[in-house]
Protein backbone atom coordinates (compact mmCIF):
# COMPACT_ATOMS: atom_id res chain seq x y z
CA UNK A 1 0.00 0.00 0.00
CA UNK A 2 0.94 3.89 -0.40
CA UNK A 3 -0.09 7.22 0.56
CA UNK A 4 0.05 9.78 -1.91
CA UNK A 5 -0.13 13.23 -0.70
CA UNK A 6 -0.87 16.26 -3.24
CA UNK A 7 -0.50 19.70 -2.66
CA UNK A 8 -2.52 21.35 -5.47
CA UNK A 9 -4.17 24.85 -5.84
CA UNK A 10 -7.13 25.13 -4.80
CA UNK A 11 -9.47 25.74 -7.73
CA UNK A 12 -8.11 22.35 -9.02
CA UNK A 13 -9.44 20.78 -6.50
CA UNK A 14 -12.84 19.89 -8.14
CA UNK A 15 -11.11 18.49 -11.34
CA UNK A 16 -8.48 16.30 -9.37
CA UNK A 17 -11.35 14.69 -7.31
CA UNK A 18 -13.38 14.13 -10.30
CA UNK A 19 -10.55 12.42 -12.11
CA UNK A 20 -9.04 10.28 -9.27
CA UNK A 21 -13.46 8.97 -9.06
CA UNK A 22 -13.51 8.48 -12.64
CA UNK A 23 -10.17 6.12 -12.19
CA UNK A 24 -11.83 4.15 -9.49
CA UNK A 25 -10.36 5.95 -6.17
CA UNK A 26 -13.36 6.43 -3.76
CA UNK A 27 -11.86 7.56 -0.73
CA UNK A 28 -9.35 10.85 -0.30
CA UNK A 29 -9.10 13.10 2.69
CA UNK A 30 -8.79 17.21 2.09
CA UNK A 31 -7.23 19.36 4.35
CA UNK A 32 -6.58 23.35 3.72
CA UNK A 33 -3.22 24.03 3.66
CA UNK A 34 -0.99 27.69 3.71
CA UNK A 35 2.54 27.34 1.99
CA UNK A 36 5.58 28.32 -0.50
CA UNK A 37 7.56 26.92 -2.43
CA UNK A 38 10.19 28.60 -5.74
CA UNK A 39 6.89 30.98 -5.70
CA UNK A 40 8.07 32.81 -3.15
CA UNK A 41 4.66 34.71 -2.67
CA UNK A 42 3.68 38.20 -3.65
CA UNK A 43 3.36 41.76 -2.45
CA UNK A 44 0.11 43.10 -1.68
CA UNK A 45 -1.26 46.87 -1.50
CA UNK A 46 -3.45 46.87 1.46
CA UNK A 47 -5.04 50.89 2.45
CA UNK A 48 -2.14 52.01 0.95
CA UNK A 49 0.57 49.96 2.60
CA UNK A 50 2.56 47.39 1.20
CA UNK A 51 2.75 44.08 2.51
CA UNK A 52 4.52 40.46 1.58
CA UNK A 53 2.25 37.56 1.45
CA UNK A 54 4.69 34.74 2.53
CA UNK A 55 2.14 31.72 2.55
CA UNK A 56 -0.48 31.17 -0.52
CA UNK A 57 -3.14 29.11 -0.34
CA UNK A 58 -3.07 25.52 -0.99
CA UNK A 59 -4.99 22.26 -0.63
CA UNK A 60 -3.30 19.12 0.49
CA UNK A 61 -5.04 15.94 -0.71
CA UNK A 62 -4.19 12.25 0.86
CA UNK A 63 -5.15 8.93 -0.07
CA UNK A 64 -3.71 5.34 0.50
CA UNK A 65 -4.30 2.69 -2.08
CA UNK A 66 -3.04 -0.30 -3.24
CA UNK A 67 0.51 -0.73 -5.22
CA UNK A 68 -1.67 -1.48 -8.67
CA UNK A 69 -3.02 1.75 -8.39
CA UNK A 70 -0.16 4.41 -7.76
CA UNK A 71 0.50 5.46 -11.63
CA UNK A 72 -2.87 5.70 -12.90
CA UNK A 73 -3.77 8.09 -9.16
CA UNK A 74 -0.48 10.05 -10.10
CA UNK A 75 -1.26 10.32 -13.79
CA UNK A 76 -4.93 11.61 -12.64
CA UNK A 77 -3.80 14.23 -10.47
CA UNK A 78 -1.00 15.32 -12.72
CA UNK A 79 -3.14 15.96 -15.49
CA UNK A 80 -6.18 17.70 -13.48
CA UNK A 81 -4.15 19.88 -11.15
CA UNK A 82 -1.58 20.64 -13.92
CA UNK A 83 -1.96 24.68 -15.11
CA UNK A 84 1.52 25.08 -16.16
CA UNK A 85 2.27 28.03 -14.29
CA UNK A 86 4.42 28.17 -11.11
CA UNK A 87 2.82 26.77 -8.37
CA UNK A 88 0.69 24.15 -9.43
CA UNK A 89 1.97 21.65 -6.19
CA UNK A 90 4.02 19.11 -5.56
CA UNK A 91 3.07 15.12 -5.05
CA UNK A 92 4.47 12.75 -2.36
CA UNK A 93 4.37 8.85 -2.41
CA UNK A 94 5.53 7.49 0.65
CA UNK A 95 5.07 3.75 1.81
CA UNK A 96 2.08 2.07 4.36
CA UNK A 97 2.59 -0.56 6.27
CA UNK A 98 -0.70 -1.04 7.60
CA UNK A 99 -4.33 -0.39 7.29
CA UNK A 100 -7.37 -1.03 9.29
CA UNK A 101 -10.45 0.09 9.03
CA UNK A 102 -12.13 0.84 12.50
CA UNK A 103 -15.31 -0.39 12.12
CA UNK A 104 -15.34 -3.69 10.59
CA UNK A 105 -11.35 -4.39 12.07
CA UNK A 106 -10.44 -5.35 7.85
CA UNK A 107 -6.99 -5.00 7.45
CA UNK A 108 -4.79 -4.12 4.72
CA UNK A 109 -5.86 -3.66 1.48
CA UNK A 110 -9.51 -5.06 2.79
CA UNK A 111 -9.35 -1.44 5.01
CA UNK A 112 -9.18 0.62 2.05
Amino acid sequence: MKKIEAIIKPFKLDEVKEALQEIGLQGITVTEAKGFGRQKGHTELYRGAEYVVDFLPKVKLELVLGDNMVEKAIDAIITSAKTGRIGDGKIFVSNVEEAVRIRTGETGNDAI
